[in-house]
């Protein structure tokens, strides 16, 4: 499992986001969100989850699950970001779904950082629907910025995302396994269930932030391995 620069990526000295926090106190995302919020055009409402994508435009990455489940999903009370650039079919489709749901879906074609470190620690869910995922960077910097993933159980993804409703203690995100809409559906309505609870999701995110990531400790279970394997 690969790891993330935790100083980089790090929430509580992260200079291009709006306001710092840490798990200690979480006043500064209440910030970044409400700032993202105004930044998409959105109605600037705390109550409201927003869930983002930030992904190059590839089949591998289930944007075609995504395109499918979208109508259903913003017929929820949510608001929805798109960052990412790379197959015109893909972008086609989403720059119409933005165009078609102006008031709570908004897309940005082409990576930007800044857009990208103010939705790492605005939005409230981030998705990784993933056809394979040999790794994924994505869900871990989310994490440590207490952005609660909703990913297809694939690769690392599988390894790194543990399933809120299934492991009660130390679920950090929400697990889905077979490639499908509805699947993915089903598991964005379970957390948006678990949002309208506050304490839990406090709980979720906690875990989340929690998990270490770090090179430190990857390189440690690195040479674990090569130790077993060879020595």
């Amino acid at each position: 499992m690969n790891g993330i620069d935790v100083d980089f990526w790090n929430p509580a000295t992260d200079t291009r986001i709006v306001a710092d926090y840490s798990q200690a106190s979480m006043e500064g995302k209440k910030r970044c969100k409400a700032e993202l919020q105004k930044k998409c055009g959105f109605a600037v409402r705390p109550e409201v989850p927003v869930l983002a994508i930030i992904s190059r435009l590839a089949h591998q990455k289930g944007l075609d699950l995504l395109a499918e489940a979208a109508p259903k999903l913003l017929s929820r009370a949510l608001q929805l970001i798109v960052l990412g650039d790379g197959d015109p079919a893909y972008r086609k489709k989403f720059e119409a779904l933005g165009n078609k749901y102006p008031a709570n879906a908004k897309v940005f074609l082409g990576f930007f950082a800044s857009e990208a470190h103010s939705i790492y620690a605005g939005a409230d869910m981030f998705l990784m629907p993933s056809l394979f995922e040999p790794c994924g960077l994505g869900q871990l910097i989310n994490m440590r910025y207490g952005t609660v993933p909703i990913a297809r159980a694939t690769g690392g993804l599988k390894d790194t995302v543990c399933d809120a409703d299934t492991y009660a203690e130390n679920g950090n995100g929400f697990v889905f396994a077979k490639a499908a809409a509805q699947e993915f559906l089903t598991a964005a309505d379970r957390a948006l269930a678990a949002y309208a609870q506050p304490a839990r999701w406090e709980k979720i995110t906690a875990s989340a932030m929690r998990a270490d990531f770090s090179w430190n400790e990857s390189a440690k279970k690195y040479e674990a391995l090569y130790r077993e394997a060879f020595l």
